[in-house]
């Protein structure tokens, strides 16, 4: 994937977009002129017809009703066909384009280095990764609205011209005057609001995700009044963000619009030609200031797009270290603690809760970054080496595993690509869990659920183990492994996964409380004592 930034990977998808963009863009045109052409033949076909009423039976049987209603028939369906072609074809490219930026996106959030990536929290990433993109959505489906505008302008002026010139200096005056002072008003009067809002929006969202997230615990400590006080007061900030956006869009929107109105008087006051030119002109103009409040309205979103990839950037810094081209391990060789350790080796980390353990094996694959003791991989301090290198080196089953929500074989196939069905059984029998799946009625195929509800703690840590199996790494760190097992499923565990170590010669870090795992290392340390020594 490109390390452009962000903004730049979002222009790349747009402009790989640039068919649907360019037909979004025609359509719109047609559209604009269509409108602009509907109202001026409409109001030069009014003004005639009832001119030609008033002056009599033989001048009202000399005027040509046909032609200038079958215009606004033709018209007016370009028009409805434009915008609706023009909505299809923008809405079209922003979602394409927003789909290939949230692709990009996940694969910064995987690759980031765990220790360097600032961890924000699931809700967190959950609103940038659909909030803050849907908000940049505007800025591609608005592309066509400039070039619509611009088109609009020059035809209302050219149907200014028919009632003199100074409607048509009015009209082209005007029409380049209202986007100035509309633009400024909005900085003024919506920009910050609307960042805010949006800031805040973000903000909500992620503390309502963390929240219900930890709904169990919350109802299960009585937190509910505490939690729901909390969420109200966010609640109340951005509302009140809201409220001040849309008082500065309320004044704005109410000068668009009066600018019709007003630009179609002064073209009637500067005009010298015949009535139904005049009348031509005013309704033209009408209708293209109607398609510059269109342009001025998206451009109140700025603030909100620019917070919003603002936000998005800061998912947007890859750590150096993790660049390709990370070291490769040779000997892959360890020293944890001053214990030394060869290839294939394994060694059993002992002790009471709270002494180290979890954080040894966590620092070793590169999740954290903060065990006291010295370690080293072929002699180099792993805090120091880069997260794809300790990645390339270590498979982890943690305590409490992270399975996503899909199927048995989808969890197995997340440890390495070109995985085969009959590995996937290997690893199951190894991890003894081989039994248990081929009893569910689709097997591999079977859903586990959201957090892997359908599964036991102990069954899921095994699934884990399976997993960690299938990656293919020189060292294997396991973390409690056999908590929850009953002690026959246990004792095959361990002959199991002592015979897949011999035949692999895969190495082994292992953080245990129980005394039949113990038969699986060849040495064992206890890192709360280690810390004391020190």
């Amino acid at each position: 994937m490109s390390c452009a930034p962000l903004s730049d990977r979002l222009r790349q998808h747009i402009a790989g977009q640039r068919p649907a963009l360019r037909a979004g863009i025609a359509a719109a045109i047609v559209a604009a002129l269509a409108a602009v052409v509907l109202m001026g033949v409409s109001g030069w076909f009014l003004t005639g017809a009832a001119l030609a009423g008033a002056a009599g039976p033989a001048a009202a049987r000399g005027f040509n009703y046909l032609v200038p209603s079958a215009l606004i028939r033709l018209t007016a369906i370009l028009r409805t066909g434009g915008r609706y072609l023009e909505r299809l074809f923008s809405h079209r490219a922003a979602l394409r384009a927003l789909a290939g930026l949230r692709a990009d996106l996940v694969a910064l959030l995987v690759a980031q280095d765990p220790r360097r990536s600032g961890r924000s929290g699931a809700g967190d990433l959950a609103a940038r990764l659909t909030a803050d993109v849907d908000a940049l959505e505007n800025s591609v489906v608005r592309q066509p609205a400039m070039p619509a505008a611009v088109a609009a302008a020059c035809a209302a002026t050219a149907a200014a011209a028919f009632a003199g010139p100074g409607p048509a200096l009015v009209a082209a005056g005007g029409l380049m005057l209202l986007p100035f002072l509309a633009g400024r008003l909005a900085a003024r009067l919506t920009d910050r609001h609307q960042a805010e809002a949006l800031r805040l929006a973000g903000d909500y969202k992620a503390e309502v995700a963390e929240q219900l997230s930890a709904s169990a615990e919350i109802a299960a400590y009585g937190l509910a009044p505490q939690v729901g006080a909390a969420l109200a007061a966010a609640a109340a900030r951005m509302d009140e963000a809201r409220r001040r956006a849309a008082r500065g869009e309320a004044v704005v929107n109410g000068l668009l619009v009066a600018a019709g109105p007003l630009l179609a008087a002064l073209v009637a006051l500067s005009a010298s030609g015949p009535a139904p030119a005049i009348a031509m002109a005013m309704l033209a103009v009408a209708a293209a200031a109607e398609t510059l409040a269109g342009v001025i309205r998206a451009r109140i979103a700025d603030a909100g797009i620019r917070e919003s990839l603002a936000r998005l950037e800061q998912l947007d810094a890859l750590p150096a270290e993790n660049a390709p081209g990370a070291p490769e391990v040779t000997g892959a060789s360890l020293v944890i603690a001053g214990t030394a350790l060869a290839p294939g080796a394994r060694l059993a980390l002992v002790g009471r809760s709270g002494s180290g353990k979890t954080r040894i094996l966590e620092t070793l694959a590169g999740l954290r970054d903060d065990a006291p003791q010295p370690l080293l991989l072929d002699g180099r301090d792993v805090r120091a080496l880069p997260f794809e290198t300790l990645r390339r080196t270590f498979a982890l089953a943690p305590q409490d595993p992270l399975l996503i929500a899909g199927t048995l074989a989808d969890n197995l196939r997340l440890a390495r690509a070109g995985l085969e069905e009959a590995e996937l059984w290997q690893a199951l029998e190894t991890a003894c869990l081989d039994e248990m799946v081929r009893a569910l009625p689709h097997g591999l195929d079977s859903w586990i659920g959201e957090g892997a509800e359908r599964l036991s703690g102990g069954q899921r840590k095994r699934l884990a183990l399976a997993r960690a199996l299938l990656a293919g790494r020189p060292w294997l760190l396991l973390d409690e492994p056999s908590e929850g097992l009953d002690p026959a499923t246990e004792a095959l565990l361990v002959q199991r996964l002592s015979t897949w170590l011999d035949r692999t010669g895969t190495g082994l870090v292992l953080s245990t409380h129980r005394p039949a795992l113990l038969a699986l290392a060849q040495g064992r340390i206890d890192p709360g004592q280690l810390i004391l020594k020190t």
